[in-house]
C-alpha cells in the first residue's frame, strides 16, 4: 500500500458535515477527488460515527516508519536488532539505525 499521511486524509474531508458515518466519510472523500490511497485509509477505519476530523485522524492507520522518514532497510534492521536483543521497553522507532550500505550508495533518502 502506498503511503498516505493523516493530513491528506483530513484534507479530503474538508467539506464533511460532522457527525458522519464511515460511509459518509468515504462518499465525501470520493466527491472531493481523493486519491485511491486516501480512500483505502478511510476504508480501514472502524465502522463508527465520527464527531469531528480529530476522531477520524486518530482512527486512520498510520505508517510510523514512513512518517519518521525511515527506509524499509532501516526498519528491517530495527526489527532484526530488537529480535536479537530480546524484549525491550523501547519502541523500535526510537532506536538509531544507520541506512544499509546499498541505500547509502544509491543515495536514497
Amino acid at each position: 500500500m502506498a503511503h498516505v499521511t493523516v493530513d491528506e486524509v483530513v484534507h479530503a474531508l474538508r467539506d464533511v458535515d460532522f457527525p458522519a458515518t464511515k460511509d459518509e466519510l468515504i462518499r465525501a472523500a470520493q466527491a472531493a477527488g481523493a486519491s485511491d490511497e486516501v480512500l483505502r485509509a478511510l476504508r480501514a477505519i472502524p465502522p463508527a460515527g465520527y464527531r469531528n476530523r480529530a476522531e477520524v485522524a486518530r482512527s486512520v492507520p498510520a505508517d510510523l516508519a514512513a512518517e519518521l522518514g525511515i527506509s524499509p532497510g532501516q526498519r528491517f534492521a530495527q526489527i532484526r536488532e530488537a529480535h536479537r536483543r530480546g524484549p525491550q521497553h523501547r519502541s523500535a522507532y526510537m532506536r538509531d539505525v544507520p541506512k544499509p550500505v546499498v541505500e547509502e550508495e544509491r543515495g536514497e533518502d
